[in-house]
C-alpha cells in the first residue's frame, strides 16, 4: 500500500466543496486504477472518478553573497504527481475538517448577530411608537 498525502490548499478546499474532489500528492509510478484502490483501502470511501496531473520540476537559481564571493548555483524543485479524485456522493474525506467546523461556527456567529440586531431595532421601534401617539 502506498502513502497518499493530501494537497491542503485553498484552491484544494473549494474543489472538495463543489465538486466533491480532493487532490492528493502520489508516488510517480501509481497509474489511475492503483490511485483508485488505494484511495478506498485508506481511507474506506468509494472512489467515482481520478484524473491525473504529472507536474515537471521546475529549474531554479540560487544566488549565495557572503562577503566579496558569490555563487550561481543551479537546482531544481523535484516533479510532483497530483491525482484529482471525485467520491461518490455521501463519501467523504476528512482533510477539512477545521475548516468546515470553522466555516459553521462562523455561519452560527453571525445568525445570532442577525438575530440580537433584529431585536434591537424592534426594541428602537417600540420605544419609538408611544412617544410619537402622545403628540
Amino acid at each position: 500500500m502506498h502513502v497518499l498525502k493530501p494537497r491542503l490548499s485553498e484552491k484544494a478546499y473549494g474543489t472538495a466543496q463543489a465538486t466533491n474532489t480532493y487532490v492528493i500528492d502520489v508516488p510517480g509510478e501509481l497509474n489511475k486504477h492503483e490511485i483508485a484502490d488505494s484511495v478506498e483501502k485508506q481511507f474506506e470511501v468509494s472512489v467515482k472518478s481520478v484524473r491525473t496531473v504529472n507536474r515537471k520540476g521546475k529549474a531554479k537559481r540560487i544566488m549565495n553573497t557572503t562577503g566579496k564571493r558569490a555563487s550561481n548555483r543551479k537546482g531544481s524543485q523535484s516533479a510532483i504527481k497530483k491525482a484529482y479524485i471525485t467520491l461518490n456522493a455521501g463519501s467523504h474525506l476528512p482533510f477539512f475538517e477545521a475548516e468546515e467546523a470553522e466555516a459553521a461556527e462562523a455561519i452560527k456567529e453571525a445568525e445570532k448577530a442577525k438575530k440580537t440586531d433584529k431585536k434591537a431595532t424592534d426594541a428602537k421601534k417600540a420605544e419609538k411608537a408611544p412617544k410619537e401617539e402622545k403628540k
